[in-house]
C-alpha cells in the first residue's frame, strides 16, 4: 500500500510540475512579447525628451527603462531554466535529493518566484519543491545562504536597488545613437557625478557649519561656569561668616534681618544665573551681555554681603565694649 501511494505521489509531482513549467514557459514568452513593444515605445519617448532638451525628464524615465530591461533579461533566463528542469522531471521524480546539475536551476526559480508577481504558475513551482525537498532547503535558497546555486545574473536582475549614474548615461547615450540624435552627454554625466559629490560636500559643510555655531557656545558655557563656581565659592564663604555672626548674636535684630536679606540676595543671584544659563541655550546671541551683566550683579551683591559683614562686625564689638564697660 505504501508502495502505491509512493508512485501516485510520484506521479502527481511529475504531471503538476510539468504543467506549471510549460504554463510559466508560455507565459513569460507572452510578457516578453508585451515588454519589447513597451520597451521600444519608451526608448522613443526618451529620445524626444533628449531631442527637445528635456534632460531632466529623461533621467528620470531611464530608470524605469532599466528595470523592464533587467526584469525582460531575468525572464530570458528563467524561461532556459524551466525548459532545462522539464526535460529533467523524471531525473528529478526517481531521486529524493536534488540533483546537483540541476541545482542552480532550480535554486534560480524558486528564488525568482516570489519577485515576479506577474509570473503566478514559478510560485506553484516553489510549493512543489517545498514538499520535495523540504523547507529548510527553500529557505536557504530564499536567504542566499552560502552555496544556494542561485544564478548571479538572476540575482542582479531582481534587485530593488537603484541603477547606478554609469549604468543609466550608457542606456541614455545608446538610445541617443538608436535614433541619430547630436546629444551631447556631459551635462548628464556631471549631473550625475553631481549628486552624489553635493551630497558629501553638504555633508561636510554643515558639520563644519555645525562645529563653528557650537563653538561659541562652548567658550561661553565654560566662562558662564568658571564665573557660577566662583561666585559660588564666594557665597558660601560669606554665608559661613553669616551663620557665625547669627550664632554668636541671637538677640541683635539688626543684624538678623541683614542676614537674612544678604542671603535672600545670594539665592536671588543663583536664581539669576540659573536663568542665565539656560537662556544661552536658546539666545546664543545675547549670551555675552547677559553673562557680563550677571557677573556685574554678583559683583555688587558680594559688595554689599561684605558690607553687611562688616557692619556685624562693628555692632557686636560694640555691643560687646558696653557690655564689659556695664
Amino acid at each position: 500500500m505504501s508502495l502505491l501511494n509512493q508512485l501516485f505521489s510520484r506521479g502527481v509531482f511529475s504531471t503538476r510540475c510539468k504543467t506549471c513549467l510549460n504554463l510559466a514557459i508560455s507565459r513569460m514568452k507572452l510578457l516578453q512579447n508585451k515588454r519589447d513593444v513597451q520597451l521600444k515605445q519608451m526608448r522613443k519617448e526618451i529620445s524626444q525628451f533628449l531631442q527637445a532638451g528635456q534632460e531632466p525628464i529623461a533621467r528620470i524615465r531611464v530608470e524605469h527603462i532599466i528595470r523592464e530591461q533587467n526584469i525582460w533579461a531575468a525572464y530570458e533566463i528563467l524561461e532556459l531554466f524551466c525548459e532545462f528542469v522539464l526535460a529533467r522531471v523524471p531525473i528529478i521524480e526517481s531521486q529524493k535529493e536534488c540533483p546537483s546539475e540541476l541545482r542552480e536551476a532550480i535554486a534560480s526559480i524558486i528564488f525568482a518566484a516570489p519577485r515576479c508577481s506577474d509570473i503566478p504558475d514559478l510560485l506553484h513551482i516553489r510549493n512543489l519543491f517545498t514538499t520535495k525537498y523540504g523547507k529548510e532547503f527553500v529557505t536557504a535558497i530564499s536567504e542566499l545562504r552560502p552555496d544556494s546555486g542561485v544564478n548571479r545574473t538572476i540575482i542582479e536582475k531582481l534587485s530593488v536597488s537603484a541603477p547606478s549614474g554609469e549604468i543609466k548615461l550608457k542606456v541614455l547615450t545608446d538610445i541617443a545613437e538608436e535614433y541619430n540624435l547630436a546629444w551631447d552627454s556631459s551635462n548628464t554625466a556631471a549631473e550625475f557625478r553631481k549628486n552624489h559629490e553635493d551630497l558629501l560636500g553638504g555633508a561636510k559643510q554643515v558639520g563644519v557649519g555645525a562645529a563653528l555655531s557650537h563653538a561659541p557656545s562652548k567658550n561661553n558655557s565654560n566662562n558662564l561656569s568658571a564665573s557660577n563656581t566662583e561666585q559660588s565659592i564666594k557665597s558660601t564663604h560669606d554665608k559661613q561668616q553669616y551663620e557665625q555672626l547669627e550664632a554668636s548674636i541671637p538677640s541683635n535684630n539688626n543684624s538678623w534681618l541683614n542676614t537674612k536679606e544678604i542671603e535672600q540676595s545670594h539665592k536671588n543671584n543663583d536664581v539669576q544665573f540659573n536663568d542665565t544659563k539656560t537662556e544661552t541655550i536658546f539666545q546664543s546671541s545675547d549670551i555675552l551681555e547677559k553673562a557680563r551683566a550677571a557677573i556685574a550683579s554678583a559683583n555688587r551683591a558680594t559688595a554689599a554681603a561684605r558690607a553687611a559683614a562688616s557692619l556685624a562686625h562693628s555692632d557686636f564689638g560694640s555691643l560687646k565694649l558696653e557690655g564689659e564697660s556695664s
